[in-house]
């Protein structure tokens, strides 16, 4: 698995079933608002969370999590206000997430062994 966008999906996938298993909801994947993404937006209960899902294979540029820059949080409280215009009714409590996966081991695009760190308000908007 060299390719840093197989990575990526690799590492969105196991983040949503993370999620799921500890009982999130999710509702979209890969939203997209102009030339924002948000890479999961799901409920926790009543709660409506964005995700910001980031994988690396090593420490070697920091830890995945330093990833969401400044200028990445801004990126994505864009693309979740163009989400919340779009729904009916009040918005919902929203919050910001961030999901941090450190590969150990991978193989066939599959990470074998891997470090998976939810951040839960790991910015505000």
């Amino acid at each position: 698995m060299n390719a840093p966008h197989s990575l990526g999906a690799e590492g969105e996938r196991l983040a949503a079933r993370y999620l799921v298993g500890n009982g999130y909801r999710i509702v979209a994947r890969n939203y997209r608002f102009l030339r924002n993404e948000i890479d999961i937006v799901a409920y926790d209960g009543l709660v409506l969370c964005f995700i910001e899902v980031k994988t690396r294979g090593s420490l070697d540029k920091g830890h995945p999590a330093e990833a969401v820059t400044p200028r990445k949080q801004k990126e994505i409280v864009r693309a979740a206000s163009g989400y919340l215009s779009a729904l009916p009714g009040p918005p919902p409590t929203c919050r910001f997430d961030v999901i941090a996966i450190l590969a150990r081991a991978t193989a066939d695009d599959h990470l074998l062994d891997y470090e998976l760190e939810h951040i839960r308000d790991a910015f505000m908007a």
